[in-house]
């Protein structure tokens, strides 16, 4: 996300780097590239020309200090403007209210809404330990209530069940009223979409709003569609009165036009992000960071906090201490390795979150390191537990067998074992003290591609 803009903008303050101070003129150049890098995100020309005098007025003001040089003056500058734009603080959802806190989910078809109900109810359930029911009011598409269900099961959320026959509003009723019977602290409302906005429409769901008075009213807009975004987004704020906006295939998005045009389309603040297919590939929305991600700064905050959610702490600390006593690093250990970095979100989106490394992770194809990280896994599984304990021993024979049943040629055996070795050499030199040589060994692993361990991509 914001791959293209991050970019362009990281370029446009390279060429300040070598000015002495911030003059009338070279903010008059920035501020032309910054318009121009706006408007090939996608970003809506309100918001452009909004954020763009935002940043002048600042360039100029007494907000720039003297001690920063103009690179980092700008960067300053347009860090502030983009959190602003973007909504300023971060608001969280709201469950304060009596349970079954009601949360309706509006937008067009298409947008993702059902799937992002099961992530959402998936978050709810898992971080705010919340009872969550989830239910479809769409009485249009059949496929609605059974794509529904199936997410319900896979979430691990309790389902409540509609038909095609039901009222819309009759559905949510229900569904609220045994919500109640079974003490669920939040019920989720799914909604039917169109693929263009109609009257029909807006009224059915103005009815359903004011029948059920949700606690929250959010307005799922897939990233992806840039600055029609922003003229759904406005169609749906004049129809309810949203208190929030959900991102889907933020992933997809190398623009991010929508994201800086959906808050001051709507007045509503940005929630979440789907940052993924599976179902916990949901992030909270925090416009300081996701600034700082964008002018490639990183955003080690959110790393450390998935890192801690994410990551089975047990294992880390058991493999810490095996490689503390110098026990070997074995293949088992590999594969618990790549699985907690799968669970992180995979190779692109760890380097898009670490500082300076945001360009890198744009060349990293995504799709391709999940096939890759994939491939490998298989390859540990269709060894034997003495195999992966000891991979000395894996030979020709071996190796044939192998490679049969994990379904790959020998050379992709062969691959993940010299893999492991440099992994191996890796962990031995952290036990034995060398973390700084270490640390040499990434860098200069890093300036030819990937680090020894991480897989290619091919």
């Amino acid at each position: 996300m914001f791959g293209n803009l991050s970019d362009r903008l990281q370029s446009t303050f390279k060429n300040l780097s070598g000015q002495g101070r911030i003059t009338e003129t070279n903010i008059q150049a920035t501020v032309r590239e910054v318009r121009m890098a706006l408007l090939e995100a996608d970003v809506a020309l309100p918001v452009v020309k909004q954020f763009t005098e935002q940043v002048r007025e600042r360039a100029l003001g007494a907000e720039v200090l003297s001690a920063l040089s103009p690179a980092q003056a700008f960067i300053k500058v347009v860090n502030d403007a983009l959190v602003d734009i973007m909504g300023g603080e971060r608001r969280e959802i709201n469950l304060r209210a009596a349970p079954p806190v009601v949360i309706l989910m509006a937008g067009l078809q298409g947008a993702g809404k059902t799937t992002t109900v099961g992530k959402l109810g998936r978050f709810l359930t898992g971080q705010h330990k919340k009872k969550v029911m989830v239910v479809s009011a769409d009485v249009y598409r059949p496929a609605a209530i059974d794509q529904l269900e199936t997410v319900a099961t896979q979430a691990g959320l309790t389902f409540f069940p509609s038909n095609t026959s039901q009222k819309p509003v009759d559905i949510a009723k229900a569904a609220i009223a045994e919500a109640k019977r079974k003490l669920m602290d939040v019920v989720i409302v799914d909604t039917a979409g169109r693929l263009a906005i109609d009257d029909a429409m807006m009224d059915e769901i103005k009815a359903l709003h004011a029948a059920i008075n949700p606690t929250e009213t959010l307005f799922v807009v897939d990233a992806m569609t840039g600055q029609d975004a922003a003229n759904t987004a406005k169609a749906f704020s004049e129809a309810l009165p949203l208190t929030g906006v959900v991102l889907s295939k933020a992933d997809g998005d190398s623009r991010g036009g929508a994201a800086l045009s959906v808050r001051m389309i709507t007045g509503a603040p940005i929630l979440f992000a789907g940052m993924g297919e599976k179902l916990d590939a949901l992030e909270v929305f925090h416009p300081d960071r996701m600034a700082s991600r964008i002018l490639g700064m990183g955003d080690v905050v959110s790393l450390v906090e998935q890192v801690t959610r994410d990551v089975d702490m047990a294992k880390a600390e058991k493999l810490a201490k095996k490689v503390k006593k110098g026990k070997k690093f074995d293949l088992e250990d590999l594969r618990d390795q790549m699985l907690q970095m799968q669970s992180l979100g995979g190779v692109g989106s760890l380097m898009g979150k670490l500082p300076g490394m945001g360009q890198m992770a744009g060349q990293v194809d995504s799709a391709k390191g999940d096939k890759e990280v994939n491939r490998m896994v298989a390859i540990i599984n269709s060894m034997t537990p003495q195999e992966r304990k000891f991979p000395d021993i894996i030979k020709a024979s071996r190796k044939k067998r192998i490679a049969k049943g994990s379904g790959v040629e020998i050379q992709d055996v062969n691959r993940l074992l010299k893999q492991h070795q440099q992994m191996a050499k890796m962990m031995k030199k952290m036990a034995g003290g060398g973390m700084a040589k270490m640390m040499q060994m990434m860098k200069g692993g890093m300036a030819g591609g990937m680090p020894p361990g991480m897989p290619p991509f091919r």
